[in-house]
């Protein structure tokens, strides 16, 4: 939240105070609204939807406190500032038991106590947005699971029967099937105190993502000015999901087995043996086993992670749940946009359920989104995507995900950053297998 974002009302009969109030805390930076009474501040109440209120205690018709108590029944999260004559404090004092966050006194004789006790609400609500979208991030915010699962009825049983236990997981899927949407199906399912903490291995330069993973002590490299906490560690008593496992390293990889094994782990540069409770769900793009056999991915640490393997079907292989799937997209970006969406074409339809989606739920996502931005008449109308007499993928894991890449690549002429973008990965991994694939485009 930023300032111009935060919105206050100012509730006092007297004009010249409020006026005063009202200059100050715009100087600020902040979005200052004011009025001369209770009543009418009920009135408007919805449509400002202040984030804090400036109330004095006695004002006519209604008092400060009956005034916060009718604000607070229709918006509980608004916080409260009474203003207070001298000789009236222990009033005000009785405010903030009743749920006042502080409180100021008229005449105001040191405009930065105004200031002061702003900021202190203004940093009240950025603390309170940021723990709910934690919340979001840790499970709340999760579309419905028949929604998440769909075409996936298999996944979903094996994913609720596993959930609840401490079993590790391995999640195997094409680049944008949603594993990352799967690991938070597990946590929230799981019933762990703990926060969900997720790492991309391939996002993270391999000389910081040991760090990331385990911390450091102040001092253990050049530029360690303070010790800081691993991965491991925020995600005790939750959930860590690794993904694109596969990118890791091989010295990481022995690193990482002995948490698995042992539970436990020293921050880079210190000698203290922290334990972890952490519940470990892995994934990857890539077959591991081949890996393991071209002796790239450790066999010790591939059997300690693939004690529960869960496939996840790409999209081409759910066709006939794309159109629901559309659907809540366009519902979801609809909003992001500001557009109304009523559906969409029949023929759309056929061509979202024609195309072999190299890209999954991620290129989905973004053929939705592009759609509803230039949607003119409320109806979503998806162009041609591909000629749907092209050949099918076809073969292993490997073949299918070297396929998706070419197409990426041919779809955006070669930029390896569009190319990467499409397909929901970094661009460092995209290089990376690339190189591996032998890929010339």
């Amino acid at each position: 939240m930023k300032e111009e974002n935060f919105r206050i009302l100012v509730v006092d009969d007297e004009q010249s105070f409020a006026l005063l109030i009202s200059r100050i805390l715009k100087d600020e930076g902040y979005r200052v609204e004011s009025s001369p009474a209770p009543s009418d501040a009920l009135a408007r109440i919805d449509e400002a939807c202040p984030d804090l209120v400036i109330s004095d205690l006695r004002m006519p018709g209604m008092n400060g406190i009956d005034f916060m108590a009718s604000v607070r029944a229709k918006h509980p999260e608004t916080d409260f500032i009474m203003v207070t004559a001298f000789a009236s404090v222990e009033t005000a004092v009785s405010a903030m038991k009743l749920g006042a966050a502080d409180y100021i006194t008229k005449p105001l004789r040191d405009p930065d106590e105004l200031r002061e006790v702003v900021r202190k609400a203004f940093e009240n609500q950025k603390l309170v947005a940021e723990n709910r979208a934690l919340r979001d991030e840790i499970g709340g915010g999760l579309p419905p699971l028949p929604l998440i699962f769909a075409g996936m009825e298999k996944v979903r049983e094996e994913i609720e029967a596993v959930a609840p236990l401490d079993t590790t997981i391995m999640l195997y899927g094409e680049t944008g099937t949603g594993k990352s949407l799967i690991a938070k199906v597990i946590h929230q399912l799981s019933g762990k105190k703990g926060f969900l903490v997720t790492i991309n291995c391939a996002a993270i330069p391999e000389n910081l993502l040991e760090s990331e993973l385990f911390g450091y002590e102040k001092g253990a490299f050049t530029g360690a000015n303070r010790t800081k906490k691993g991965k491991f560690e925020f995600a005790d008593e939750g959930t860590i999901f690794l993904d694109e496992i596969a990118e890791t390293s091989p010295p990481l990889q022995a690193k990482l087995l002995r948490v698995l094994q042992e539970k436990s782990f020293e921050r880079l540069g210190g000698l203290e043996t922290i334990r972890t409770d952490a519940r470990i769900v892995a994934a990857t793009n890539r077959d591991l086993k081949q890996l393991v056999s071209e002796r790239r991915f450790r066999e010790d640490l591939y059997y300690r992670i693939n004690v529960f393997p869960v496939h996840i079907p790409p999209l081409r292989e759910r066709q006939e749940s794309i159109p629901e799937l559309a659907e809540n997209l366009g519902r979801k970006f609809s909003l992001k946009v500001g557009k109304r969406i009523d559906g969409i074409s029949p023929q759309s339809v056929g061509r979202l359920k024609s195309y072999h989606w190299p890209g999954n739920i991620r290129e989905l996502e973004n053929v939705i989104e592009k759609a509803i931005i230039l949607s003119r008449d409320g109806t979503l109308s998806i162009p041609e995507l591909r000629e749907s007499s092209e050949e099918p993928l076809s073969g292993d894991m490997k073949q299918i995900e070297k396929k998706a890449i070419e197409n990426a690549l041919r779809i955006t002429g070669g930029n390896r950053k569009a190319a990467a973008d499409v397909l929901g990965i970094s661009l460092r991994s995209l290089q990376y297998k690339i190189k591996d694939y032998g890929i010339t485009i």
